[in-house]
Order: C-alpha cells, then structure tokens, then sequence
C-alpha cells in the first residue's frame, strides 16, 4: 500500500513522486510505502499551518480539547492494528508495543483534561486601581521532529501540548517508523481536526528537518533524537531565532547498594537495559555494584540474561525483539567487538542462529564486566542491549562512578536505606531519579527531560510542556 502526506487537510502525493519501503526488522515484510518528500512539500504544510493558525488559537480550549478526545476514542477502538503496525515496524515486543499504543491515546486525554486547569496567575498591585494577571498565548506554527524508538508515544507528547495550548503543527516523523504517525495523524482526520491545524510530511530529515528548521514561518522547534544531529538543530534554530528544544542521548546507571533486594536489583537491571532491545534514551547501560553483593549479583545477572527469549515480537513470550533497522543492529555489533577489547564480556553479543530468525536484525543481550571508566561502553550511548557492570567500594565511589558521564537523562538505585535514597536523590547529576525501579520508567503527567548533553530548553510532558508551548502575557488593567 502507498501512503501519502498530510496537509491541509488532505493526503497529498509527494512533489518528488518518490517513495521508500518500510519494511519490518524482523523479517523484512513491506509494510507499506511511505513519502520520500521534498523541501517543497514541507513548504506547502507550513503555509497551511500559518493560515489555519489564527482560526485555531481562537477556539476555546475545551472545543480544542474535544479534537483531542475524538482522536484517543479513535486510537482506542484501533488499538489492536495500531499496536501491530507499531510491533511490525519498530520491533518492540507484544507487552510494549500494546502498551505505547494505548499510552498514545491516554496522553491525548490527559492533555484534554489540561483545558480546564488554570493558565495564570493574578498578583496584587502596588495600586489599588490596577488588576494585574499573566496569561499564555500560543506561539504559531511548530515543527515536531519526532524518532523511531517510541514512533507513537513521542510524536503524541509532543502533538498534545501543542494542540490545547493553541498552536499549529507540522511533524516530521522518523523514516524508520513512520506507519506509527500516520495512524495518529488519520485519528485527527477522522476526528474531523481543521485543515492546517496538523500537517504531516514524510521524508529524510537531512532534507525535511533542514527546510523545518530554517522555515520562518515555523516558531518553535521540538526535537527528539540523537545527540549529533539535535546539537546542529538547537544551532540552526537558534540562529534562526526560534524557540527551541531537544531530548537527545543517555548513559544512565543502576546504583546497586549492598543491602538491596538482589533479586529485585537484577529483574530492575535486566528491564531497564534489555527491554525495546535496549532502545532507549532512557535504558539502563551502566550497573554500579557495592563490593558486598558484586558476586552474588553478576552470577544472578547473567544466569537471568540467559534465560531470555529472543524472537518475534509478536510472540507474546520474547522478551527482546530485534533492532529497528540492519545499521542500528550493526552498530550494536560494532561495540561489542570493541567492548571485546576494551573490557571482559560475561554473556551474549552473538547474532542468533534460529531460521526463523535470519532475515531480522537479531543480537543477544551482552554483559561486560573490569570495564574501564574511560572505555567507549563506558561513555557511549549504544542504544542496544548491553551492560557494562562497575564494582564500587561505597556509595561515595558509586555515585562518583554515575555522574562520571557527559550524559544526566535518568539514573537509579536500588536501596533500602531511606537515608542514602534521599542522598542519591539531591547526589546524582540526572533529570530524572528512580528508586527501586528501572531508568526507563516515565508517566506522561510528570516533567520529562534531562542535565549536562542530555536535554535543553524546557521539560516536556505533564503540565511542565506549558513552558514550551506557550508565552507568556503580563496585563495591567487599570480602571477609569
């Protein structure tokens, strides 16, 4: 099946009339063709942006909530066939990929919810004749660069937001996963959304995601992705005077204390650095060890490691499905051959030899170990299924070994020393602190984002995403 652009309202060919396959990572299925799409195209969907924008802001926010609630009721009675169409294209498992597709439509209903909250503030006057307030006004017409690693989930936190709170939006979704957006963008459609309000263009971001940032028509840009690429944006976008922000990399580390529950610390371990095969900005790379338990805990790892299934993710028994794309999966492969060199490996880090299995982006999850703090495992993000476990002498050395990092996205600790739980708390140098659960746990009603190369500009998420989307307005209101 052919696939279109969405823009005004309507789903267009692409001006180059070119398109690419998007084919599945576990064996190679075509699940449709999408929009190889030129500037030009994107071009289009920011005029329509632009000219549906004043209609758009002057709704009140509960008849753009309504949009919203539509689209969810949408995603829910379609659940089963975009939650496959996810699994399909991305490779997460059944457990996950069900799970994201209804977390999409729960998104949607909780920024529904936010068109009854309050949006200001009043603040007494030194005069006694003056009524003074804030408010917030939408900014315009916004660029969404979205990934592949969550193609649904992202893309809605992102359109949500931007929605209530007045804007307009073009998306650019991931040419790895752009089946995802496409059903979001449909729900809206069929939910009867205004012409230009949303505006979808598919494409490679070194050709759509250039044109988006540079447009001057576009006010704001919001950008998940890699740390390489969101650098050059907030450069671009800066430069170009627009509102920017950017959730890139992660190394994120597991403090595990030596009074810790070690079977729960490994279950903690193995689900924050295994599950969506270790594809997440969030995922658990680096598990820090107090000496009292290093044995105890390695041993209970990797014999767990091993018991996980590999396989098709619609098979609601795998645990780790493939990676997303044959490069992503080779990258895997290339630092493990360099953790090889660099440091001990315990378990994994093999390409699977199941026939069923052959024509899919497969790796066993893989254990390092006497991994040296300026290792490249150590410091780079893989964004696959790998840990390289650190023995620490302390708390002090543990929490010294986890801020050893130019990341600061998510970290954890398993404890049940309430006194050490606070400290790590206000110790570690990240956005986000778990306590006895995984790196890669997030609730869309809660700020999400990081420190150091891991974010900048605002949170998004929760009620924090107001920051981003809006400005602020100071009145005055004087009597005559």
């Amino acid at each position: 099946m052919r696939y279109l652009n969405y823009i005004n309202g309507k789903w267009k060919k692409p001006t180059t009339g070119e398109y690419k396959e998007n084919l599945s990572p576990h064996n190679g299925e075509n699940l449709g063709e999408f929009p190889s799409s030129a500037a030009a195209d994107l071009h289009d969907a920011v005029a329509a942006a632009k000219k549906s924008f004043s209609k758009w802001k002057k709704l009140s926010f509960q008849q753009r909530a309504s949009y919203l609630l539509k689209a969810a009721d949408i995603l829910k009675k379609n659940v089963q066939e975009v939650g496959q169409d996810l699994i399909k294209e991305e490779g997460k498992t059944f457990l996950e990929g069900m799970g994201e597709a209804n977390r999409a439509a729960s998104i949607l209903e909780y920024y529904a919810a936010e068109a009854r909250q309050p949006l200001g503030e009043v603040i007494p006057s030194a005069n006694a004749n003056t009524f003074l307030y804030t408010t917030r006004t939408p900014l315009g017409p916004v660029g969404l660069i979205t990934p592949w690693n969550f193609p649904i989930a992202i893309p809605v936190w992102k359109l949500a937001p931007a929605l209530i709170y007045g804007n307009t939006v073009v998306i650019k979704p991931a040419d790895l996963t752009p089946k995802s957006v496409y059903h979001v963008i449909k729900a809206f459609d069929e939910a009867g959304l205004p012409p230009g309000v949303i505006n979808c263009v598919f494409g490679r971001g070194s050709v759509i995601g250039a044109a988006l940032v540079e447009h001057p028509d576009v006010k704001a840009i919001s950008f998940t992705g890699s740390n390489q690429v969101g650098q050059q944006i907030q450069k671009q976008a800066i430069e170009h005077g627009k509102k920017v922000q950017v959730e890139m990399g992660g190394k994120n580390p597991l403090v595990v204390l030596a009074d810790a529950d070690l079977e729960k610390a490994v279950e903690i371990a193995i689900g924050g650095a295994f599950k969506s095969t270790g594809q997440k900005c969030t995922a658990t790379s680096r598990v820090i060890v107090e000496e009292g338990i290093y044995e105890g805990f390695r041993e209970l790892l990797v014999a767990r490691t091993k018991e996980l299934k590999v396989g098709d993710p619609l098979n609601e028994e795998t645990y780790i499905g493939p990676a997303v794309s044959r490069s992503q999966r080779d990258g895997v492969l290339e630092m493990i051959d360099v953790g090889k060199s660099e440091a001990n490996l315990l378990c994994g880090g093999e390409v699977p030899t199941e026939e069923e299995l052959a024509n899919g982006f497969y790796v066993r999850p893989a254990i390092f170990e006497n991994v040296p703090q300026h290792a490249r495992i150590a410091r780079e993000e893989i964004f696959g299924p790998i840990i390289a476990l650190f023995k620490a002498g302390n708390y002090e050395e543990a929490v010294k070994m986890a801020n050893d990092t130019e990341y600061g996205l998510s970290a954890a600790i398993c404890t049940n020393n309430l006194t050490l739980a606070q400290r790590f708390i206000e110790d570690v140098e990240v956005g986000l602190v778990h306590v006895n659960s995984e790196t890669a746990g997030t609730e869309p009603q809660m700020p999400f984002g990081g420190c150091k190369n891991s974010s900048a500009g605002s949170r998004e998420q929760g009620k924090s995403a107001v920051e981003f989307y809006t400005e602020i307005k100071t009145v005055y209101m004087d009597r005559v």
